[in-house]
């Protein structure tokens, strides 16, 4: 049985699943809050940016540069897209 987490938590089975998978309990109150209003869609994509793969091999290492990955520059630009997305 899931415990009443108060009225600030809106969907106490969610956030109780999430600190159960090792959430913060603030990333767990926002992910619960936001499932349990209608008007939002936490699982929905986010961002408009475009994927990676229709990035030029320079865009991508340029962004690996700019976070810091090591070994970018003997990368493929599936290796490039693989660090990023494990970033």
């Amino acid at each position: 049985m899931t415990r009443d987490h108060g009225p600030s938590i809106k969907d106490d089975e969610t956030y109780q699943a999430l600190r159960d998978d090792g959430a913060s309990k603030e990333k767990a109150a926002r992910i619960a809050n936001a499932r349990a209003n209608d008007d939002m869609h936490p699982s929905k994509k986010g961002g408009e940016a475009a994927a990676y793969e229709d990035w030029t091999k320079d865009e991508l290492y340029d962004r690996a540069k700019e976070i810091g990955i090591d070994g970018r520059s003997d990368m493929t630009k599936a290796e490039l897209i693989r660090a990023l997305r494990r970033h």
